[in-house]
């Protein structure tokens, strides 16, 4: 048969998964060489002890580097890993009432002990993903992704690249190992008691036993470098307190400036040396120029009042 083809089975039977248990011993009689193994960070967090008791929302607080937005009882917040998620990945589901399960210490390695740990019991030399499930700007719905990930490459770039018409792929790069959770998550489920996926034929991107890779980490976009590093709420509100302006990304362009100005209903044009605005005082300006990266400087033109705005 011609083709790519893969095959995808979520094992029954391995049931529930005290602190302590060795993940790999659990893998081992379902893998052979080259398979990529899917762990629910849920599991991962239970062997690992991270299953707690006490009140949910304290435990988003201590779990919560930032806020990114919040709409009533629903937080999205960036948590110590990096990843922008729902009450920073704290689950009350599939625990015993009045526990929660808080996420792994350090998803990366997780996925590398376990990786080992396979290698180790069966001599095959597999890749391993520890998954969780998040919403997603834009779509309803949730899907499983990569928290952290061993002897794969999370992330393939075709930057360079060209497709069959000759254009180049100048930002094409599939976030791979969030795809496998994703495909993981379809056979898993949520209510079946099956923790662990096995994704069979893709040995050609599983790295050598000697290379795990880079980890889940640089699937997160860095701080500045996210259109949507805030809610829209809490984007005014910081804009309007003055703080955080590193999370609005690098100055805008002369032209992007322009258009928000005059979008406000402010008058402006460009010069060599900045914006000019033919209005002062105004708190519309400030608060602009301040998301925008740029800076307002007072000036002084003939009998009207004007402001320069330069770049910060």
């Amino acid at each position: 048969m011609d083709g790519a083809r893969v095959e995808v089975f979520a094992p029954d039977g391995i049931g529930e998964i005290p602190a302590g248990t060795d993940l790999a011993v659990v893998a081992a009689p379902f893998v052979v060489e080259g398979d990529v193994v899917v762990v629910t960070s849920k599991v991962v967090s239970k062997a690992e002890g991270r299953v707690v008791a006490g009140d949910r929302e304290q435990a988003i607080v201590d779990e919560t580097v930032r806020v990114v937005a919040r709409r009533g009882p629903t937080s999205i917040v960036e948590t110590r890993l990096g990843v922008v998620m729902a009450a920073a990945g704290v689950d009350a589901s599939n625990v015993a009432p009045g526990f929660l399960v808080l996420l792994p210490v350090d998803p990366d390695a997780s996925a590398r002990r376990i990786r080992e740990g396979i290698a180790a019991a069966t001599g095959h030399n597999v890749a391993v993903i520890v998954s969780d499930t998040a919403g997603r700007a834009w779509r309803h719905g949730q899907t499983d992704l990569a928290l952290g990930v061993a002897g794969l490459h999370p992330l393939e770039s075709f930057d360079g690249a060209v497709d069959s018409y000759g254009n180049p792929l100048a930002v094409t790069a599939p976030a791979v190992a969030d795809e496998l959770a994703g495909i993981a998550e379809v056979v898993t489920g949520k209510l079946g008691g099956r923790p662990l996926t096995v994704v069979r034929g893709l040995a050609g991107r599983v790295l050598p036993p000697t290379e795990h890779g880079p980890g889940a980490r640089v699937l997160v976009r860095e701080a500045g470098t996210d259109m949507f590093g805030l809610g829209t709420r809490e984007a005014v509100t910081a804009a309007v307190a003055g703080h955080d302006q590193h999370l609005f990304g690098a100055p805008a362009t002369v032209e992007d400036l322009l258009r928000a100005l005059n979008a406000c209903g402010l008058s402006a044009r460009s010069r060599p040396d900045g914006v000019e605005v033919a209005a002062s005082a105004d708190a519309r300006l400030s608060l602009l120029a301040f998301a925008h990266g740029w800076q307002v400087h007072a000036e002084q033109s003939g009998d009207s009042a004007t402001t320069l705005v330069r770049l910060s």
